[in-house]
């Protein structure tokens, strides 16, 4: 995978006791406001503070990841630490806690946590739900998706699919996560999931706010290559709240899915 040198979402700082600090870039910055974080750089920091346990390391892998967006998250100097909320040999849960700073001080604000599951060998029982995705004819970007910030770390190609199907995008991040630390797969997964919301829509930004509060993926295989599909789809109810679904991919096929609690408001 070729990355930018020297373009990354976060700086390490000097530790902080038991807590990371890190210097967060503009490539985090979200399209929602000037002063905004996208949601998956947080969530791929938090993950990889959760690799970085020492029983995420073992012979427990990843099965589930959730982030909780607790507030905004500002492009501020931010710090994190993370646990294990439930130890076990088989089925663990780790924790990972996000604090950015603000006038008076700092404050929570994500969390994510990840079910840690024991590995066996169930090769002659795999399979998966989706084929792979079809090739679709190209499409440009929809506003929102070309600019600044965030969408400058992320190569993003878009498909026009048969009317009536979900909206499908394939997404390659291009930058690190933390200066120029190696990136795992499960990393770079989280640096690009948060985006189905967008790649889902079916309101127009220019009329609705459209927020997640949060992102939660399930992934039976792990990750592979730099390049992750979604097809994705928002359902929008009569009262301001909506969740986006998506079906992930990578080149080899279907590893899994995410959904995504949205508030949905007009400007």
């Amino acid at each position: 995978m070729t990355k930018d040198p020297t373009g990354c979402y976060y700086r390490r700082l000097d530790a902080d006791g038991e807590l990371q600090v890190f210097e967060s870039t503009e490539l985090t910055a979200s399209g929602w406001g000037p002063n905004l974080q996208h949601g998956s750089p947080p969530m791929a920091l938090l993950l990889k503070a959760i690799e970085e346990l020492p029983e995420a390391r073992e012979s427990l892998r990843i099965g589930r990841v959730a982030l909780d967006i607790l507030g905004p998250v500002p492009l501020e100097p931010v710090r994190v630490r993370a646990w294990i909320e439930r130890p076990g040999r088989r089925i663990a849960l780790a924790v990972a806690e996000m604090e950015a700073y603000t006038s008076g001080g700092y404050r929570a604000v994500a969390r994510a946590s990840a079910w840690l599951l024991a590995t066996s060998v169930t090769a002659d029982k795999a399979s998966d739900r989706y084929p792979p995705l079809p090739d679709y004819p190209a499409a440009p970007k929809p506003p929102g998706f070309d600019g600044s910030g965030y969408a400058k770390s992320v190569d993003f190609q878009w498909f026009s699919v048969p009317d009536g199907e979900a909206q499908v995008a394939w997404m390659r991040p291009h930058v690190h996560i933390v200066d120029t630390e190696p990136t795992t797969p499960w990393q770079r997964l989280a640096s690009v999931i948060d985006s189905a919301n967008g790649i889902g829509a079916v309101l127009n930004p220019l009329r609705f706010v459209y927020m997640n509060t949060d992102t939660v993926m399930h992934v039976h295989r792990i990750p592979q290559g730099d390049e992750f599909g979604v097809r994705a789809r928002m359902s929008v109810g009569p009262d301001g709240i909506g969740v986006t679904t998506a079906e992930i991919f990578d080149r080899r096929g279907y590893i899994g899915s995410s959904a995504q609690t949205v508030l949905v408001q007009r400007r």
